[in-house]
């Protein structure tokens, strides 16, 4: 499919870019792919900190041409194993350096790099490697090379797996795994006997060239691979740095799975516009210790993360003395107050920003300094919509939180607010690189410079996700008011039809019920039914908290749902959400979802976004329950 019948004319730094043939090409500081950049910004900054990792419990800092090295030694590596231009090469790994170094190491030989989650199981990795045609696959440690051992026989293209850690594997020997340290071994006999050829093999990139696939979290069934090329990336950096910009003395903490794009972005491919410095979290466990330890300009994050750091602030106001609860409450009012002038534009007024000040100087600065946010300039929330009372919170408390927009077709990023510019319950404003309207359906429709190439290997699904004149086909309705902000008001396929024929989005609704401390998911039904019901999650430390301080007793987390104290808490907060909606948008009834999941489980992808059919189904005794 040639995607270029689906570009804009669009104005950049003052050039008209046009899908017509032999239109220049964006560029980043000059660059026009993403290989290219990379080798600037190592040449330009050599010996200057490009990444923190944890090793031994001490931070160990490693240098931009450490990172130069070692994605030239993988490169390398792979081309002297096999790797030709246009192979994709997949990697499952949590968040660490090597992540980063072979993603562009991959890139910058010609290869095509390919995240897998590492909650993904042995069968989900035989789908994604053969339906890449992988023909290389990086491994952490053992327990995700025992997922490959599992399904060996059954991906033949495989030339190698690369193993990273080697604890418990020193006697280990197998034809097709090779170990990291051999890798480097590899590549720099290579670049001694070819000296350059790294520099050629990038110069060869072109802008249209694919650099990434990147698989969908699979929410509506088998994950698709969206492929985003060079100028996909570099239009999402070019939308980031205008919009978003990181700063050279920023620090960063990559904590979210490096597969998906929204981390992609954020912890490797805007730090090479912006020039910062990314420190990589020990463990998904251990995000809020490394966040206090690192304390970082700028931080990203899914709605659930945001909802736990919010959910932990309350636990420790409830265990306050009288006295503390007491100056959190006058200190979040006069936050809210000063939030409401910021937000609606105006100045606030001398008494307000006084009595502001003197709050956060008593609670609210060492409150973000407990929390790891004291040098939080702007946190940005994405990948699913987000409560606006815990942005309004976020503000209150002195975090600048914006939420944005995007998809892993849109590259990443397609509408953002700013810190300057924000309207809370909306996605902010387009990005330059990209352009929005909404179909006669209600649908948000998009085309640009950052939009994806097309699906792998499947005409069929591509076509489908573009209209006949070109837009991409986001799935999600909204509407954009009269200062050009837009408001996601819920899927199209999520929309629910009451038996008496009213029409529900049951996001907002959904949200919510979020932004209650006692509650960490749910799930809105009721389509074709009289009344709507709803799924609900409890969050479990807060919950059994309040079970402990009111002695309601409990044995394990289904016997925690099932305690009447605890139905009644909820559906108490179930009757604070319905004050605020109309009578048929109201919930009727509710079931707790008795069973903790995880990333592991159906229900959930690896950003924690629910899946809404597999909870229903999984959970239709529940629903029929609430009908019957």
């Amino acid at each position: 499919m040639d995607d270029c019948a689906l570009l804009p004319q669009i104005t950049i730094n003052g050039v008209r870019y046009n899908a017509a043939a032999g239109r220049r090409p964006l560029q980043v500081d000059g660059c026009v792919t993403l290989c290219e950049l990379f080798q600037r910004r190592c040449e330009e900054l050599g010996a200057r900190t490009a990444h923190r990792e944890k090793k031994y419990g001490i931070w160990k800092s490693y240098s931009w041409l450490d990172y130069w090295r070692h994605a030239m030694w993988i490169g390398l590596a792979l081309r002297k194993l096999g790797l030709s231009r246009g192979d994709v090469v997949s990697i499952l790994s949590e968040d660490r350096k090597e992540w980063a170094w072979f993603d562009l190491g991959i890139q910058c030989v010609g290869g095509i790099a390919s995240g897998i989650y590492t909650t993904d199981s042995a069968v989900q990795l035989r789908h994604l490697l053969n339906d890449s045609a992988s023909r290389f696959l990086i491994v952490e440690d053992e327990e995700h090379l025992d997922k490959f051992l599992q399904i060996e026989d059954e991906v033949p293209k495989l030339l190698k797996i690369i193993v990273l850690e080697d604890e418990g594997l020193h006697d280990f020997d197998h034809p097709r795994c090779i170990m990291i340290d051999e890798i480097y071994k590899i590549g720099k006999k290579a670049e001694e006997e070819n000296p350059g050829m790294f520099e050629a093999e990038i110069a060869l990139a072109k802008p249209r060239d694919t650099a990434l696939l990147v698989y969908t979290s699979g929410t509506t069934g088998d994950p698709k691979g969206a492929m985003l090329s060079n100028e996909n990336i570099l239009a999402s950096i070019e939308a980031a740095a205008r919009s978003l910009p990181v700063l050279s003395s920023d620090e960063q903490l990559c904590f979210l799975p490096l597969c998906h794009i929204l981390e992609r972005g954020v912890s490797v491919y805007y730090p090479l516009a912006g020039k910062s410095t990314v420190n990589f979290a020990e463990s998904p466990e251990t995000v809020f210790e490394n966040l206090q330890e690192v304390s970082p300009a700028t931080f990203t994050a899914v709605p659930r993360v945001w909802e736990k750091i919010y959910s932990q602030v309350q636990i420790l106001v409830q265990d306050a003395t009288p006295m503390g609860r007491r100056a959190y409450g006058f200190a979040l009012k006069a936050g809210m107050k000063r939030a409401d002038y910021l937000h609606a534009g105006r100045p606030v007024p001398v008494g307000t920003a006084a009595w502001y000040w003197l709050w956060d100087a008593l609670v609210l600065k060492n409150m973000r300094r407990m929390l790891g946010m004291d040098r939080v300039r702007r946190g940005a929330s994405g990948a699913a919509p987000i409560s606006g009372e815990l942005l309004k919170w976020y503000w209150a408390i002195g975090v600048p939180l914006i939420e944005g927009y995007g998809m892993t077709e849109t590259s990443g990023l397609a509408t953002i607010n700013t810190p300057e510019s924000n309207k809370i319950g909306t996605i902010g404003r387009t990005v330059d690189v990209n352009e929005l309207r909404i179909s006669e359906a209600g649908e948000i429709q998009l085309r640009g410079l950052n939009i994806f190439q097309g699906y792998w290997q499947d005409n069929e699904k591509t076509a489908e996700a573009f209209t006949s004149d070109g837009w991409l086909c986001t799935g999600d309705m909204g509407h954009i008011d009269d200062d050009g902000f837009i408001a996601v008001t819920g899927r199209l396929k999520d929309v629910i039809i009451t038996a008496g024929g009213k029409n529900i989005t049951p996001v907002e609704i959904e949200s919510r019920l979020k932004f209650s401390h006692y509650i960490s998911d749910a799930v809105i039904v009721g389509d074709r039914r009289k009344y709507l019901a709803a799924l609900i999650m409890i969050d479990r430390e807060n919950v059994e908290k309040y079970a402990q301080d009111k002695k309601i007793p409990f044995s394990n987390f289904a016997s925690l749902c099932a305690a009447p104290d605890i139905i009644k808490l909820i559906a108490e907060e179930v009757a604070l959400v319905n004050a605020q909606f109309a009578r048929v948008e109201q919930i009727r009834d509710f079931r707790l979802i008795e069973v903790m999941l995880t990333a592991e489980d159906d229900e959930l992808t690896a950003t924690m976004k629910l899946k809404r059919s597999f909870v229903q189904k999984k959970h239709g005794h529940l629903i029929e329950a609430m009908y019957e």
